[in-house]
């Protein structure tokens, strides 16, 4: 049931923002990140992950900004550890909303009130940017960035459940306290995989996400992230999460249509493949050519399977969460106001 406040919106609690800034190799333009935070966020984390550079100790000499705490990691945990240490902490001063923002300076936090207001009226449980939805600024990425992506992306989609969602390792994401306080941190990625694991994990919850759109803004900071070093851990990573999320979805939590079709296609499969390389030994063997019963004993099966496999992911996506889980933080005018000003795909 939707979230109804008793309380006049004058009286209602605004819900408390804080932002996550992993740092490493980012004392160059952090302070400039930071620079650009408004008054929608009251508690800014920036977690120095073991960084050469010492941005932490840089940010706690030259930044007079009250709202800011650094956080160190005793050792170099990852994009995912330093974030997943700074939105524990965030918690745990009571914040409602968790952001986390890369400090490399490709994220215009101007754009945060657009990315939490789904939230704060309970449209979405996470938001999440999507880099790709202006194409005019499609055309300004490196292409080997827009191959990566496509491949991560439909991958995504497979071991998440979130079909309606694109550009997965996208950093720029603000999450419900109520999702985060029900992961098991423990086993989140907590290296480069980690905004895809998170992915995975909440869907498990039946959170629901929607992509913002937004502009990435490149100069000259160097990614650590190189998509050609990845993509085989990537590859699989998703194929262990995608059978985990059916099994979990489809065999222990539930028992429906879509697990019937899965069921049937596989037997199918296997009954016409094994049919299908019998008879084309027996004929290798013995130089006879297959009857037409034989081919299509051995067809037919397969094209059902295929049929099937078709009907269980179209199952599979009209079954991806439309439904925030946990209820709104707020109603407020103005949060209203900048979700309806703002297309949400």
């Amino acid at each position: 049931m939707a979230y109804q406040s008793k309380k006049p919106l004058s009286e209602e609690r605004l819900p408390v923002v804080a932002a996550i800034l992993p740092c490493y190799k980012s004392k160059k333009f952090i302070l400039d990140v930071i620079s650009e935070f408004g008054p929608e966020v009251h508690k800014i984390f920036c977690v120095d992950d073991k960084c050469p550079e010492q941005t932490g100790l840089f940010v706690e000499e030259s930044c007079k900004d009250l709202r800011v705490k650094v956080i160190y990691s005793a050792v170099n945990q990852g994009v995912g550890g330093a974030t997943i240490a700074g939105m524990e902490a965030a918690v745990e001063a009571g914040a409602d909303i968790l952001i986390k923002v890369d400090s490399d300076g490709q994220m215009d936090p101007r754009l945060i009130p657009t990315l939490i207001s789904p939230i704060i009226i309970g449209d979405a449980d996470f938001c999440k940017g999507n880099r790709f939805f202006d194409l005019q600024n499609v055309r300004s990425m490196p292409k080997i960035r827009l191959f990566g992506n496509a491949i991560l992306s439909f991958m995504t989609k497979l071991s998440s459940g979130y079909w309606n969602i694109f550009d997965p390792t996208n950093g720029f994401l603000a999450i419900h306290r109520s999702i985060f306080i029900r992961l098991n941190t423990e086993k989140l990625s907590k290296r480069y995989f980690f905004e895809s694991d998170l992915l995975f994990r909440i869907g498990l919850l039946r959170a629901r996400v929607i992509d913002m759109p937004m502009v990435a803004v490149y100069g000259d900071e160097e990614s650590n992230l190189k998509i050609s070093q990845v993509i085989g851990e990537f590859f699989f990573k998703h194929v262990k999460n995608t059978f985990r999320r059916i099994i979990y979805n489809y065999f222990v939590r539930d028992f429906s249509a879509g697990t019937l079709f899965l069921i049937l296609s596989f037997f199918l499969f296997l009954f016409g493949a094994i049919t299908g390389i019998r008879y084309i030994s027996h004929s290798w063997l013995t130089g006879e050519a297959a009857t037409a019963g034989q081919v299509m004993i051995s067809t037919l099966p397969l094209f059902i399977s295929f049929q099937l496999g078709i009907s269980f992911l179209t199952y599979d996506i009209e079954n991806t969460p439309k439904f925030a889980k946990w209820p709104a933080l707020s109603r407020q005018d103005e949060f209203k106001k900048v979700s309806s000003e703002t297309e949400i795909v």
